[in-house]
């Protein structure tokens, strides 16, 4: 459905136009004016005559109504087309959502369509209606200020990322006297596994929507493509070194999510291997009476030590002396 349209003067909001194509020829002949219509997840029939009045190419326009794409830049005959990827993070649920933002730029036109939740260009709209030096220069200042919200956003979502990351680090390294007891031990590695992982799906996400951004900044910020004025490059350059500072910060966290990981498999291991220390010192323990006690009970009848006085407890405290000297081996070498 169409969310907003106006024309735009020299900065300032004008009248909704009565007619889209009315309102393109007059924006076009006054020369400092640019209409901008706002969808919210049109259907066909509804975008069909945003199409025919600004002459959109039809893949763009596949794209803008399927969704799903990747962030991109395309320059067609009468437009460019830009796709960025807002995202948003529930740090109560600790993951990342993303939704799609097109933009559609023309001469005199910008067109914006919008899929799911994140950054709404209503939002945008309203902040640039308050600033109409920015305003003034037209269609590309609003591609600006879209790139410029989506890209900050970038920034805040990283930052949130990061702190829940230290978070998940000081439980993976926290001391050994803070490690929940044998009995429950099993479910808490088990947890901390799943939360890795799950981080990590979360920060795999974030990259797609930050990642292949980083080639259309470029391009907008290099001044070579149709439809943006030349004095707009410096700021594009401003969003493209925004945007280069959020993917090293994903690199960064995707690093170390790796590193806690295999840092946490290591541990479960270690532990493991300290369990099964555990189980063999005892066991073998157990094996000295068991194996003495075996001895004496098989009934033969010549077994001298079987009618001696003191044999029962000879055999007993042998039994006890052997034990002890086992535990006190195994104590000494850390085993228990």
């Amino acid at each position: 459905m169409i969310v907003d349209c106006a024309i735009y003067k020299d900065g300032h909001r004008g009248d909704a136009p009565s007619d889209l194509s009315d309102a393109l020829d007059k924006a076009r002949a006054e020369g400092d004016s640019f209409v901008w219509i706002g969808l919210y997840e049109p259907t066909e029939q509804e975008f069909e005559l945003v199409t025919a009045e600004f002459q959109l190419h039809p893949l763009a326009v596949e794209d803008a109504l399927k969704a799903h794409q990747r962030p991109k830049l395309e320059v067609y005959h009468d437009s460019v087309f830009m796709v960025l990827k807002p995202v948003d993070y529930d740090d109560a649920q600790d993951t990342v959502s993303a939704g799609e933002l097109m933009v559609f730029v023309g001469d005199a036109f910008v067109v914006t369509v919008r899929h799911g939740h994140g950054i709404s260009p209503s939002d945008v709209r309203h902040r640039l209606e308050a600033d109409p030096e920015v305003l003034r220069h037209g269609p590309s200042a609003v591609l600006y200020a879209i790139s410029d919200t989506v890209v900050d956003h970038y920034t805040d979502v990283g930052n949130e990322l990061q702190t829940d990351l230290e978070e998940l680090e000081a439980e993976v390294f926290q001391p050994e006297s803070a490690l929940p007891s044998s009995r429950h031990r099993a479910a808490s590695t088990a947890s901390t596994a799943s939360r890795i992982y799950n981080f990590k799906r979360q920060v795999l996400e974030f990259r797609r929507a930050t990642g292949p951004l980083a080639q259309p900044m470029t391009r907008l910020a290099a001044g070579d493509v149709p439809y943006t004025e030349p004095r707009t490059k410096p700021f594009f350059r401003d969003v493209a070194d925004h945007l280069t500072r959020v993917n090293e910060q994903v690199e960064g966290l995707d690093r170390l999510m790796s590193d806690i990981l295999q840092a946490h498999l290591t541990q479960v291991s270690v532990r493991q291997n300290d369990d099964m220390r555990k189980i063999s010192a005892w066991a073998a323990m157990a094996a000295v009476p068991t194996m003495i006690a075996g001895i004496y009970g098989m009934n033969f009848d010549h077994m001298p030590e079987l009618h001696y006085v003191w044999s029962y407890p000879t055999v007993l405290a042998l039994i006890f002396g052997l034990v002890y000297g086992l535990y006190r081996t195994f104590k000494r070498r850390g085993w228990l």
